[in-house]
């Protein structure tokens, strides 16, 4: 064994490496996604985490060009119990220990995941150090322990994209059941902050006929506006949105302005714009099925989450409605406020990876935008 995996609660976890050599120090996490590693590991959500994979296989279908949700591996390091060298995939183009290694991410094989994951599911997230240095367990175990909380921390300037670009491509060729297809006009304009934008996410506003802007994630709600969009977009991202204060302010000034749509850190941001409160989850929701009600129709979704912050319901202002509640732990999912013509979710409808129960939001999106300009004319 050449890796080893050591928690700030001095719990050890020896394995093998199978990525970049080195250390890395982030807050350690599980993902129960049985499939789509590649877009986990792309994920700018997970900037500043150590992710564990709960599937035992990892590998086995390699890495592909279609499935990175950014331009490179977002993750601190990587957890897995059993790494596949052979890979088999017409869409492969090369191996998963290649990719990280090229994009010097620090992971770690043969490590009992079952018990990491029960550990964490009782002790709650906490930070970790993944090593190939051979450094001696005390000497990592005092690394890890003066390394940062997640809390407190502004990730978005870490992982927001430099300057503006647009956006135009949609899910082709391997696009959801919609029931007509993506839209063949691109109708509206959405302008989208980067706090850590997924491109699925992206492909999915286009394939309900939207054109995007992406902006950096400290632009200003004046250049925003002057970009005279039909709806704004409030992206995921990673760290605690308490944190960026920026960010909460922009949200609030662009209130009832333009229909707005934010998704998992974004809607932790609408809630503290609307004057809520976050919290952190204690070992937050990383997963493809998880369940959620939508309290308008009692209708259930399987969706998929990431996220280690919620927003508290009980802090939210008269005016706002809930709309969504995850079955598991009662936790708040999703809120609307129709007098300022915005809502959010904290799950990813986009599902990169996961199922598309909850695709249903991007078209109340557009629906929005359509009474907006109606309203207007």
């Amino acid at each position: 064994m050449d890796a080893v995996l050591v928690l700030e609660d001095g719990r050890v976890f020896p394995g093998r490496s199978f990525g970049a050599p080195g250390e890395r120090i982030g807050e350690v996490v599980f993902h129960t996604g049985m499939t789509g590693y590649q877009e986990i590991l792309t994920d700018p959500s997970y900037c500043g985490q150590l992710v564990t994979m709960t599937a035992p296989h990892i590998g086995n279908t390699g890495v592909n060009d279609f499935d990175p949700e950014s331009i490179q591996p977002q993750v601190a390091g990587f957890i897995v119990r059993s790494y596949s060298e052979h890979y088999s995939s017409w869409r492969a183009r090369g191996s998963l220990a290649q990719l990280l290694r090229d994009y010097g991410i620090v992971a770690i094989s043969e490590v009992d995941t079952r018990a990491l994951t029960r550990h964490i599911r009782t002790a709650g997230a906490m930070r970790g150090i993944i090593s190939t240095t051979g450094e001696s367990i005390e000497s990592l175990l005092a690394k890890c322990r003066a390394a940062p909380p997640m809390e407190g921390q502004d990730l978005t300037q870490v992982v927001t994209c430099p300057e503006p670009y647009h956006w135009a491509t949609n899910s082709v060729p391997f696009t959801p059941p919609y029931p007509n297809g993506p839209a063949q006009e691109l109708t509206y304009h959405v302008v989208a902050y980067d706090f850590g934008l997924k491109r699925t996410i992206l492909r999915r506003l286009v394939d309900h006929g939207c054109r995007v802007t992406v902006v950096p994630a400290a632009t200003a709600p004046e250049e925003v506006l002057a970009l005279q969009p039909d709806g704004i977009f409030f992206s995921n991202g990673p760290g605690d949105p308490a944190a960026a204060t920026y960010a909460v302010a922009h949200l609030r000034a662009l209130l009832g302005k333009r229909p707005i749509f934010g998704i998992c850190l974004g809607h932790q941001l609408m809630g503290l714009a609307l004057g809520g409160r976050t919290y952190k989850l204690p070992f937050g929701h990383h997963g493809a099925n998880h369940p959620v009600r939508y309290l308008p129709t009692g209708r259930v979704e399987i969706t998929s989450q990431n996220h280690g912050f919620a927003v508290d319901p009980d802090s939210l202002p008269a005016g706002v409605e809930l709309t969504h509640i995850n079955l598991n732990d009662q936790t708040l999912e999703g809120f609307s406020c129709p007098d300022l013509h915005c809502f959010s979710v904290q799950y990813h409808p986009e599902a990169g990876p996961g199922p598309h129960d909850a695709t249903y939001l991007f078209g109340q999106f557009t629906a929005l935008m359509e009474a907006w300009r109606s309203r207007a004319q």
